[in-house]
């Protein structure tokens, strides 16, 4: 059992017969009546995100959520296949469960598939990879000063927003969480 008080971001929960996890807490005591927990919470089955106040003594069963290393193959129509690395067994997993993190994974790459009960509800890429840039417009010497930026397509057929000195070719590397261009790798 967990209590409101102990909640921290990605603690995970069951409330109300849904697994959910926590996206943002705040301790809040006002000067005037009881302190409560300002929550934001996702549902991590269905995605929806709501917020709720609790008192800090209400309490929750523990969610356990498994997240077990695995590789991406190949993707067939809305199914995308993943390999144990333990067991070499394969599964598929719909494109709805995927997340828009998503689109920065290539194939072979190693994520963490994430489950409950046996449930899988989603995949969870690195925090960074490193991806080459297929298609962007010609940069020119001289554009380092300012931090303008143009759009630039990845090897994945990702878009993202780069420095204007990237080039066709160059590898990047990008947050996965944000979605953004951290620097050239």
């Amino acid at each position: 059992m967990i209590s409101a008080g102990d909640f921290r971001n990605g603690v995970t929960f069951e409330m109300d017969g849904n697994v959910v996890q926590v996206i943002e807490f705040q301790h809040v005591k006002p000067g005037k009546g009881a302190a409560f927990v300002r929550t934001k919470f996702k549902n991590v089955i269905t995605g929806s995100v709501v917020e709720r106040s609790f008192n800090p003594t209400d309490k929750f069963p523990t969610a356990f959520v498994e997240r077990k290393d695995m590789q991406y193959l190949y993707a067939e129509d809305n199914l995308y296949y993943f390999m144990d690395m333990e067991t070499y067994e394969q599964i598929p997993i719909d494109k709805s469960k995927l997340g828009d993190s998503f689109a920065f994974v290539k194939e072979n790459m190693e994520v963490k598939v994430l489950s409950y009960k046996g449930n899988v509800f989603g995949v969870e890429p690195p925090f960074f990879v490193e991806l080459e840039v297929t298609e962007t417009d010609p940069g020119f010497k001289g554009d380092t000063a300012t931090n303008a930026t143009k759009p630039a397509t990845l090897e994945t057929g990702a878009e993202i927003k780069v420095p204007l000195f990237i080039n066709q070719g160059d590898k990047v590397r990008i947050d996965t969480r944000t979605g953004e261009y951290m620097e050239r790798a």
